[in-house]
């Protein structure tokens, strides 16, 4: 029910496909994140990304760093209800294995692949077996002669960097491929992304690298690709924590929300609390984030304090509460007042009528 009072004009891309998700064109932003067990450990993988699917991730990358992990995609991509895309770094058998295997796409750094018959390979590995690919471009491993001709990553290095990769999927007549440049320094990744942007249509997928843990690492990356979004650039997006996968899940669809990209699950607004509270808002609101975190239909909450900004809150969301003297507060419903709670345990009350205003949301 939240009004969105300016609308994102997205920048215009071609189309790829990683596996059934498209990405590009007038297509959602999807999320995705990376699982963190040894590959080989297929077991413990399939429960990782059963983990990341239910938090809503779109797309999963895994680790590709030896022909074990490449055999173990298999059964991994048989049992992913999403794509699976194949981590490969420098060794090319890895990433044909990978496409044999059922990967939907390769994430690569072409110049590092090795000699330019290894690169064909590799690319006619992913036609044959309708597989795209990422250029992964990162500040922190660029080809040796870039970061010759830089002296240090930049973002025209890691412009450059990606042209040239391009040119070699390019030259061998592939355009099934969407781009990064990510960099740990915010200011680099969002003069890497903007610069890249003007010069080609490709899908770009964005992430600060090396972000950090969950709370660092959220706000540099709301920070840097919440500047990007806001411009229109980004296909796709990873927020890269020092945490579990289906955390960079939950806090990559933060970030679309909060900038009515896409919506998923409940979206509480509250207030930081004061001493005109009328109930214990934090606590409230902790429960709230933690019961509600199955439901995916989006439905906005407001659960205000007092009566100071309470009712223009609960005016634009479909649940809201507003505290009340005498332990006596306000219920909306669809930003209209709907009755009167007194002496209630206000945590399983209020999720006890926003789920069953979930159950009847058509969206």
């Amino acid at each position: 029910m939240l009004r969105s009072y300016q609308k994102i004009q997205r920048r215009k891309t071609r189309v790829v496909n990683v596996g059934d998700v498209l990405i590009g064109g007038d297509n959602p932003i999807s999320v995705q994140t990376m699982t963190n067990t040894l590959t080989i450990d297929t077991k413990s993988t399939i429960k990782q990304i059963e983990k990341v699917v239910k938090a809503g991730a779109d797309l999963v990358r895994v680790s590709i760093p030896d022909k074990e992990s490449s055999q173990s995609l298999k059964q991994i991509v048989r049992e992913s209800k999403i794509p699976i895309i194949a981590d490969i770094h420098f060794h090319y058998k890895r990433a044909i294995e990978a496409a044999k295997n059922g990967a939907s796409c390769l994430r690569i750094n072409p110049g590092n692949i090795g000699s330019e018959e290894k690169v064909k390979e590799v690319i006619q590995a992913a036609k044959d077996n309708n597989c795209s690919i990422r250029i992964g471009v990162n500040g922190g491993s660029l080809e040796k002669r870039i970061l010759e001709k830089y002296s240090e990553p930049n973002p025209e290095a890691l412009i450059e960097s990606a042209q040239n990769n391009m040119k070699i999927l390019e030259d061998n007549d592939f355009f099934n491929f969407k781009i990064s440049v990510k960099s740990s320094d915010i200011f680099m990744a969002i003069r890497a992304y903007e610069g890249l942007s003007e010069i080609c249509d490709y899908p770009l997928h964005l992430g600060i690298t090396e972000a950090g843990g969950k709370r660092t690492g959220s706000i540099k990356s709301s920070i840097g690709m919440g500047n990007l979004l806001l411009s229109g650039i980004g296909d796709t997006i990873r927020v890269s924590l020092s945490d579990a996968p289906e955390e960079e899940v939950k806090v990559g669809f933060e970030i679309l929300k909060s900038l009515g990209i896409r919506n998923r699950g409940v979206k509480i607004i509250s207030c930081p609390s004061c001493a005109r509270q009328q109930f214990q808002v934090i606590e409230l609101v902790k429960k709230l984030e933690k019961s509600l975190e199955d439901i995916v239909k989006p439905i906005t909450v407001s659960i205000i304090g007092c009566v100071v900004n309470g009712p223009g809150e609960a005016n634009m969301t479909n649940i809201g509460i507003t505290g009340g003297g005498n332990n006596t507060h306000m219920i909306y419903v669809d930003g209209k007042k709907d009755h009167i709670i007194k002496d209630r345990d206000l945590a399983p009350y209020l999720e006890d009528i926003i789920r069953k205003k979930a159950e009847k949301s058509s969206i």
